[in-house]
């Protein structure tokens, strides 16, 4: 038995190694194509060379020349004649992938607002590095010459024209094709034509008397005077005087000739950055006795004294939108106790604020009267932003939200398989009762998790998307980049969740498409008489150190270098078995083809050894607050029935079940709730009580 146990380790280890090794001389070969992320800081630069193919200029060579307003990019002619503009999409619109790194793309536009041309110059996408050739991307990019770039943003993502992403891409390539057209729309507006609601382009040198002239920043002051009328009976009366109470100015800074002006370039460029689209940056800065802020909103996560009014919409804004600010950079500007920025929504069909019309900036100053009541004094800015800032077009369709509307197919039935699963597991007592019904249940759904959730809508999470994620918290974590994969998304809340009720095994037992491959395979293997490897427990045990190790040399790995993760990150056969379809490179087959054939002796044997993500979901795991599976005094001392009968071995000599291994199969369950196969209960049906630890001793 252990001979055929070493036979397939070692030749697990001898596809393992064939399978990476060419994935990783072929990340040597082509440094150019996929740099290492690590280093990778700042923008792609174009030269004479790549602006002439981009625009379609032959062998004639422009001149490029650098500007760093209204946008950051590079001013292309050939004498007096412009020819158009480039520009980055990391410097522009910061666009990162599902990796949390860089996706930079070089945008050529016309000054007609024609995209002439883009291209690829810096990823670290797992599909992009591993699974798609560069022929493949570089037509997707490429598909996007000649699109029009003054019309809606959204209207243009959904242009029948354009190329669709490329599939088992979609995300990476959805990111690739919204950073394009964002940007391009960028570069358009510099040139004076395509503009938007909100004109995030025009810039002016301005000091603050001129930013207050023009009438970007709303101004009002209540003295302590003033307040000192509204709160003569509060127990704490204000000590009339010619001093600020509340000196208040506040505006929308989005426009480039307010934000850059008033923050300085590079606080202005990181703060529109955080802000995604449908949003709006707003300053609020404050000096007076009274603090906007207040501390409250560090216990409850609210602003309780700001509120935005306009007609019947009320804003109230959250620490989420915060962003602290200290010191401005405009000539001339005061000293201020508070400066804030809020990201608002500017979304009228969301709930949101007009920004084309005047609203109110409420800060409500409170104070207990001698009686008991609430005295209470608003202190109201209207806020308007300037006709000359203002455009007629609507605010773009956030990018995850667009990815929602177009999936809601596949998320109806992820909901469905969701609710389903929910359903089992709430009635787990119900339906080990039955053992027929579970066998059935379980095997349609796993078949239902292979067939649907995998090969068909690509729900097979990865160690790759908690690299990403951990990334994503040190490099400047945002939900959009998380929630533009609605699948992937639903699955991973639905793993959250279940890893405090049920642990891992909600995923690893029941949502993972290559776990319910393994064990429908050796549910074939065993109807045909394969005979099945009981693996020792002392090296059982010891076998679990390899996915524990696995997944930390793959997190400590993807912190010094994503790319380099990414490569050792094909110890998961996902992408090959699952994403890709078998649709790969022989050396990915033979590996996969290695773990199937162990697992056809030893069931789920990739889950119980190998699995890198099984390791990182049973580190949180430890955390659950239920233990829904059940266990007798005599499980274990008296009958080992469910250990032997426990298809990963987590159940131990003593009977308990180990959480860190379970896969929720509901197995041991079906055992002890069947009176014809539990001993304890065959023995409690023939009457026979079972004797006591002392009695065994007497005897």
């Amino acid at each position: 038995m252990l001979p055929r146990l070493r036979t397939c380790l070692h030749g697990l280890t001898i596809a393992l190694t064939l399978a990476v090794w060419p994935a990783i001389a072929g990340a040597e070969t082509a440094p150019s194509q996929r740099p290492d992320t690590a280093a990778a800081t700042a923008a792609a630069r174009p030269d004479p060379a790549l602006a002439a193919d981009l625009f379609g200029l032959g062998d004639k060579m422009p001149r490029l020349d650098r500007q760093e307003a209204p946008v950051p990019g590079w001013r292309v002619s050939q004498g007096a004649r412009p020819i158009g503009m480039i520009g980055s999409t990391w410097e522009m619109v910061g666009s990162t992938g599902y990796s949390g790194r860089p996706l930079d793309v070089l945008v050529a536009v016309t000054p007609e607002g024609r995209l002439a041309g883009a291209r690829l110059m810096r990823q670290s996408e797992p599909v992009l590095t591993l699974g798609i050739s560069d022929a493949d991307i570089a037509a997707f990019v490429n598909g996007f010459a000649g699109a029009d770039l003054t019309g809606p943003h959204a209207a243009l993502g959904r242009d029948p024209d354009f190329p669709d992403v490329i599939s088992r891409a979609t995300v990476s390539t959805g990111v690739i094709r919204d950073g394009i057209l964002r940007s391009g729309r960028l570069l358009a507006q510099a040139q004076g034509v395509g503009q938007g609601a909100i004109d995030r382009v025009s810039f002016q040198h301005a000091d603050w008397p001129a930013l207050l002239g023009m009438g970007a920043l709303a101004h009002t002051n209540v003295t302590m005077a003033d307040a000192a009328e509204v709160f003569a009976e509060a127990r704490q009366p204000a000590t009339p005087s010619d001093r600020p109470f509340l000196e208040l100015y506040a505006g929308l800074i989005d426009t480039p000739t307010v934000g850059r002006n008033l923050l300085g370039p590079a606080a202005f460029n990181a703060a529109a950055a955080s802000t995604p689209p449908g949003q709006a940056l707003l300053a609020v800065m404050s000096r007076g006795l009274f603090s906007p802020r207040g501390t409250e909103w560090r216990r409850t996560g609210r602003f309780e004294r700001i509120t935005l009014m306009q007609d019947d919409t009320r804003l109230q804004l959250t620490d989420a939108d915060f962003i602290m600010f200290e010191g401005l950079s405009a000539e001339g500007a005061p000293e201020f106790k508070e400066i804030s920025l809020f990201r608002i929504n500017v979304d009228p069909a969301a709930g949101g604020i007009d920004p084309r019309r005047p609203f109110d900036l409420v800060v409500t100053a409170m104070r207990p009267a001698v009686g008991g009541a609430q005295l209470r004094l608003p202190i109201v800015a209207r806020i308007a932003l300037p006709a000359a800032f203002l455009t007629a077009e609507p605010v773009d369709t956030p990018l995850w939200l667009e990815f929602w509307l177009e999936k809601k197919l596949a998320i109806a039935v992820v909901a469905v398989m969701l609710a389903a699963l929910g359903l089992i597991l709430l009635g787990q007592e119900w339906l080990v009762r039955r053992p027929e019904l579970w066998r059935r249940v379980r095997i349609t759904y796993l078949l239902a998790t292979l067939f649907v959730l995998g090969w068909g809508l690509n729900g097979q999470l990865s160690v790759v998307q908690v690299m990403a994620f951990l990334n994503a918290l040190l490099a400047g974590f945002q939900w959009e980049t998380f929630l533009i994969a609605p699948v992937i998304f639903m699955l991973w809340s639905a793993v959250a969740l279940g890893l405090l009720f049920w642990g891992r095994g909600v995923y690893c037992g029941w949502l993972c498409p290559f776990g319910a491959l393994q064990e429908l395979t050796n549910n074939l293997a065993i109807r045909f008489g394969v005979r099945q490897i009981a693996v020792p427990q002392a090296l059982h045990e010891r076998l679990w150190v390899i996915k524990y190790t696995l997944f930390v040399l793959l997190i400590a790995l993807s912190f010094y270098s994503m790319e380099k993760a990414l490569v050792a990150a094909e110890v998961e056969p996902f992408k090959t078995a699952i994403s890709m379809r078998f649709l790969r490179a022989w050396p990915f087959l033979l590996f996969v083809a290695a773990i199937l054939l162990a697992g056809l002796f030893i069931e789920r044997f990739y889950c119980r050894y190998l699995c890198p993500l099984g390791a990182g979901l049973a580190i949180p795991a430890k955390l659950k607050v239920f233990d829904w599976l059940k266990r007798r005094p005599q499980c274990g001392r008296e009958c080992r029935l469910c250990e032997t009968k426990c298809t990963v071995g987590a159940i131990d000599p003593l009977g308990r079940i180990n959480p860190n291994e379970c896969v929720l199969c509901l197995r041991c369950q079906v055992i002890m709730n069947d009176d014809h196969t539990c001993p304890v209960l065959k023995r409690r049906a023939r009457g026979v009580r079972a004797p006591t630890p002392a009695e065994e001793a007497t005897t």
